[in-house]
């Protein structure tokens, strides 16, 4: 045990702690057992350590392990957990727990059985809670972990701190917010900026090595994180390859199903299962008709990347502004709302609000005469009316 928190003070001296992702105020600290999913790249590591750093607990009562530790991987995590809570230990801070052969079935033998012992883990996007007799979906609060937002941008970038708001008030009051957010800040450059390198916080690392660092990360998560949760095999992981890089040269992509299928030589079924995939990796972003009660083989009706970042990456040139926009504000609304296909407009947000996307020369044309429909416009500091500047839609976390 001396060695494993020899480990945690190691990692724990290295984390930033001046500033904090959106999710940080929202994980409940008195759960025994909470999962943090996200996007490889996203911050779980470091939210996970400020959250062990915030916690009320003396030094020998909490632990981090990072579960693709060699010395882990040669130790049932259960014996470690139970050692560490007989030598007082209280909270367990377990990263990448979807490395650890089993893990689903050691973290339900570590709840089950030790009571008085807390667990606060992160994993891939991909992970499966609900697996057979391993399944932690009643015994687990999972919470998923979104890229960065423009406001976390912003505060990254510039120290430059700006309010949280609600969709609601931006919907009827964004005049006034945004006039009062472009005092301080040029926020077209800004949203500019954050659709080229703007998603991963690890930009702060050099802007000119990020979309190098990008596909690298890419590749990692078709390479091992997928293979090791769905244990698809080395054909499908070329496969995969091959879809995401067709996808990224024509999204967004309303599916023909059965000629992508064609053009890939697989069956629908396996077509649609590698979305599915895709879209639990947080490669890809899925626009139904409705949210519940999909399964994998119902066909989507649009298909996006995760975020505009992934399109400059995988891009030989620059993407098209209007498959940016629409892939911003997907990724932006989806965080805390329910976001589907409709008809008219680009997007359906809580089957309440009609939303199309635009420059600022757009008008209201395809949304006229329909309750409650607005238009993101880019290339605009303030908007009027129903015309609302995009850019304000990345401060809704």
């Amino acid at each position: 045990m001396e060695y494993l928190f020899e480990l945690s003070d190691q990692v724990l001296k290295s984390c930033r702690h001046d500033f904090r992702r959106y999710l940080f105020s929202q994980i409940p600290m008195e759960q025994r057992l909470v999962i943090i999913k996200g996007a490889r790249g996203t911050g779980k590591t470091t939210l996970l350590l400020q959250l062990m750093k915030s916690a009320d607990l003396q030094h020998h009562e909490k632990l981090y392990i990072s579960l693709d530790n060699i010395y882990i991987l040669e130790n049932k995590l259960f014996e470690i957990a139970d050692k560490f809570r007989k030598q007082g230990g209280k909270c367990l801070f377990l990263d990448e727990i979807h490395r650890y052969p089993g893990w689903a079935l050691e973290l339900k033998n570590i709840y089950d059985h030790f009571q008085d012992l807390q667990i606060i883990g992160t994993g891939s996007s991909a992970m499966n809670i609900h697996k057979g007799e391993a399944d932690l979906s009643r015994r687990a609060l999972i919470f998923r972990l979104n890229e960065l937002s423009i406001r976390e941008f912003l505060e990254l970038t510039s120290k430059e701190h700006a309010g949280l708001f609600a969709l609601t008030d931006i919907l009827v009051h964004h005049r006034e917010i945004s006039f009062e957010i472009s005092k301080k800040i040029k926020p077209v450059r800004i949203f500019q900026e954050y659709l080229r390198y703007g998603a991963y916080p690890y930009f702060m690392e050099g802007v000119g090595y990020y979309p190098e660092r990008l596909r690298s990360g890419i590749n990692t998560i078709m390479e091992t994180d997928l293979p090791s949760l769905e244990n698809i095999s080395y054909h499908s992981t070329i496969q995969l390859k091959k879809l995401l890089f067709i996808l990224s040269e024509s999204v967004p992509f309303t599916p023909n199903i059965s000629e992508l299928g064609r053009k890939m030589g697989i069956s629908r079924d396996v077509l649609l299962r590698y979305l599915y995939l895709l879209e639990k990796a947080e490669l890809l972003l899925l626009l139904r008709r409705e949210i519940r009660g999909i399964s994998y083989l119902s066909k989507p009706e649009k298909i996006y990347l995760h975020n505009p970042n992934i399109s400059f990456a995988l891009s030989p040139q620059r993407p098209d502004i209007g498959n940016l926009r629409e892939t911003f504000l997907l990724n932006q609304l989806s965080v805390s709302h329910e976001v589907t296909w409709t008809e008219k407009g680009d997007f359906c947000i809580d089957n309440q609000y009609i939303l199309e996307a635009g420059g600022k020369k757009k008008t209201k044309k395809q949304i006229e005469g329909i309750h409650n429909s607005f238009i993101a416009a880019d290339d605009i500091e303030t908007g009027v009316g129903n015309k609302i500047p995009m850019w304000l839609f990345g401060f809704l976390f």
